[in-house]
């Protein structure tokens, strides 16, 4: 993936021995990356809540030599404690289980909004081109409940992150649900411990 590599390759600083966060804005969407052990991780929030869920956009490529497995469970929020209103630390939700919830109590419409500003996001980024994300699982999530039956939960797991294993070359992307009773995240510092790395992006 030529743009995964060329953003890999500025993400390194060479002699420094130490990763860097690249800024960059698209779609109207800030966002964030960085490039450890040849793993690259792309990070945005989203302007949509869907229920009781902060939702961001995550997308990680595999530049390293061997497999790696990640899942949205390996990200965590912690919140910064700005004028003594509390911080807290809150884990990212498994897709199955807001999939889950979406199916017994979702509201489609919300859903469809979100949907759109995922496309929005994820078409005008030139950045993401993933192999194994959300274009493969909004076919098969079409496949399975059929238009006729197509409901929040169907789209919800279009969308979502899902736990992947990611060969040499292969890259994902979906969004990641909060828990965090339909409000923005707020600023704070995203943790995302995959492939073996532990990656910080402070949040505003």
């Amino acid at each position: 993936m030529r743009n995964w590599r060329a953003l890999a390759l500025l993400l390194w600083v060479v002699g420094s021995g130490r990763a860097q966060i690249i800024d960059f804005e698209s779609g109207g969407l800030k966002y964030k990356a960085m490039t450890q052990s040849g793993v690259t991780v792309i990070v945005t929030s989203l302007p949509n809540t869907i229920r009781e869920y902060a939702v961001m956009q995550v997308a990680i490529s595999n530049g390293a030599p061997i497999s790696w497995t990640v899942k949205p469970d390996d990200l965590s929020f912690q919140r910064s404690n700005l004028g003594g209103t509390g911080g807290g630390s809150i884990r990212a939700l498994p897709a199955a289980t807001v999939v889950g919830e979406l199916l017994t109590k979702g509201g489609r419409s919300d859903v469809i909004k979100l949907v759109a500003a995922y496309e929005n996001s994820l078409f005008n980024n030139a950045r993401i081109h993933s192999t194994n994300g959300y274009e493969s699982r909004r076919q098969n999530a079409f496949a399975e409940f059929g238009s006729s039956k197509l409901k929040a939960a169907a789209a919800a797991s279009a969308i979502a992150m899902a736990t992947t294993k990611l060969a040499p070359g292969q890259s994902t992307d979906g969004a990641v649900f909060f828990p965090h009773q339909g409000k923005p995240l707020g600023s704070g510092t995203l943790t995302v411990k995959t492939a073996g790395e532990v990656f910080v992006f402070p949040m505003e």
